[in-house]
């Protein structure tokens, strides 16, 4: 998980201050020195290390701390404040061009993901309702072109490839000619892929200088891969003095425990963080929020971002399909199904759950987390035939034998599926009709003051005296009600 060490660091140094209701200057001098220490041995850059602490430090003696009545939040809401700060303050979009189409070029190292960034980059903006197209202009690396067209044809985004690569081609002319191309077929945004080497070198950057000067793109993108640590400083001072790129995008942050590169690229070089590549597949790809960036460092969770997603894998329509069929009993396997593979679209369940508020303190459930359980809960219901997952009910132990045999897993596999599904379809037809679901082994939720009789702990009832006559002390002794008697006891008027 991205900044993992660092959360942890800065979760420990605040969690003594909790304890402390006020704080001195020696209390803040120590928290200063802590945060140092852990923003070094995450490897930010010197610089911005020294001016974010000196910045913390001003900030944590001024009267706001000394006023406030949980002093300890105060701190920790100042820090929240200048990460947002060097990791970029508000952020921005991709700037487009007001005529079409908008060229964004893409620049960085070989090795840091820069064609497989092409490919998400073209996707959310097919998402985003452009039409863009990607250029192969690396033709240096062996099979970067064809590379390139798989990662194209993967998302559905046309690739301009005139050139084999492989060292044959001149990629200045297939970035010019890139652009009549995307004019002719009515493209809205180029995304051109360069060339990068293993170092930094005079002949990447003439290269990349000359395609720039050749296209004049609207944005130029500084892919840089957010695990090189230290070295991120020197490879973007490079890259800033020798191409002047607008905007950097991370790559491999979701393999980067400590994150400096992140936390040192916008201090160092004045551009903006716009775009998170967070996963290997071509949906592992994020806009850069800063502020929200910083709440996940400091183990605040980033419910917004969590939001967003939730929102493009279950949109209104089948929200309300859904909503429909819990109500008449009409929600099958094959629906089951469809809501697995909606949350597969979301991303890793594990990093879904890192985004929850005080998800390192969750650590060892989301290291415990296996992505593999919807793929198996899966392929248990596609070896079901049609019939039966509109009727689970036929479901008896032959055929759960053969449907643990054709999806490779047990019967107890299975059988713990099925009770997923009937204790999902109780819930979700409670809560579509208004009502409070009832949690396995716990009751109705939310149940107790005001949902039925009360009781009051520590009194019983006391049983009622038995009757003397024998005929009413049969009658209670049955649970009956004795006979009203209207008259005398022996049944006599009076």
């Amino acid at each position: 998980m991205a900044f993992g060490s660092l959360s942890d660091r800065l979760t420990e140094t605040f969690r003594s201050l909790r304890s402390k209701g006020r704080l001195s200057s020696s209390d803040i001098d120590k928290t200063v020195r802590e945060i140092r220490r852990a923003l070094l041995d995450s490897d930010v850059a010197l610089e911005v290390v020294k001016s974010f602490t000196q910045a913390v430090r001003e900030r944590a003696l001024g009267d706001d701390v000394n006023k406030a009545l949980n002093p300890a939040q105060q701190v920790v809401s100042i820090v929240m404040e200048e990460l947002e700060a060097i990791l970029g303050g508000t952020g921005r979009g991709l700037t487009f061009s007001k005529t079409p189409p908008t060229v964004i070029m893409l620049a960085g190292l070989q090795g840091a993901g820069k064609t497989t960034l092409a490919g998400k980059l073209a996707k959310y903006l097919k998402s985003e309702g452009h039409t863009p197209v990607l250029v192969a202009c690396d033709l240096q690396r062996p099979g970067a072109v064809d590379q390139l067209q798989i990662v194209g044809g993967q998302v559905e985004v046309p690739v301009f490839a005139p050139e084999p690569g492989s060292g044959v081609g001149d990629p200045v002319k297939v970035a010019k000619d890139s652009l009549r191309f995307a004019t002719d077929k009515l493209h809205d945004v180029v995304i051109v892929d360069t060339a990068g080497r293993t170092g930094v070198d005079e002949d990447m950057m003439a290269q990349a200088r000359a395609i720039r000067d050749a296209v004049t793109p609207d944005e130029v993108l500084f892919v840089l891969d957010a695990m090189i640590g230290q070295d991120a400083v020197h490879t973007a001072r490079a890259f800033g003095d020798g191409v002047d790129f607008t905007g950097v995008v991370l790559t491999k942050l979701d393999g980067d425990q400590k994150g400096g590169a992140a936390l040192s690229v916008k201090g160092i070089t004045e551009r903006d963080i716009l775009f998170a590549s967070t996963g290997e597949k071509l949906d592992d790809f994020e806009v850069f929020h800063p502020d929200r960036m910083a709440k996940r460092i400091l183990d605040l969770g980033d419910v917004m971002t969590l939001i967003e997603q939730a929102q493009k894998a279950f949109d209104e329509e089948s929200r309300a399909e859904m909503e429909q069929k819990f109500l008449t009993d009409t929600f099958t396997l094959d629906d089951f199904l469809d809501q697995l593979q909606q949350v597969k679209k979301m991303g890793s369940l594990q990093s879904m759950m890192g985004m929850l508020p005080g998800a390192r303190g969750m650590k060892d459930q989301l290291d415990s987390v296996d992505e593999s359980d919807i793929a198996r809960n899966e392929a248990i219901i596609r070896s079901m035939t049609p019939i039966e997952r509109r009727s689970p009910k036929l479901l008896n132990a032959s055929r759960r034998k053969r449907i643990a045999m054709g999806s490779g897993v047990s019967v107890t596999e299975v059988n713990q599926l099925m009770a997923r599904f009937e204790q999902a379809q109780k819930m979700m037809k409670t809560v579509a009709k208004g009502g409070v679901p009832q949690m396995p082994g716990m009751g109705p939720v939310g149940a107790g003051a005001g949902s039925g009789k009360s009781k009051r702990k520590g009194k019983t009832k006391k049983p009622k005296a038995r009757s003397g006559n024998p005929a009413t002390r049969a009658q209670q002794l049955q649970g009956g009600k004795p006979p009203e008697a209207p008259g005398s006891s022996f049944g006599l008027p009076s």
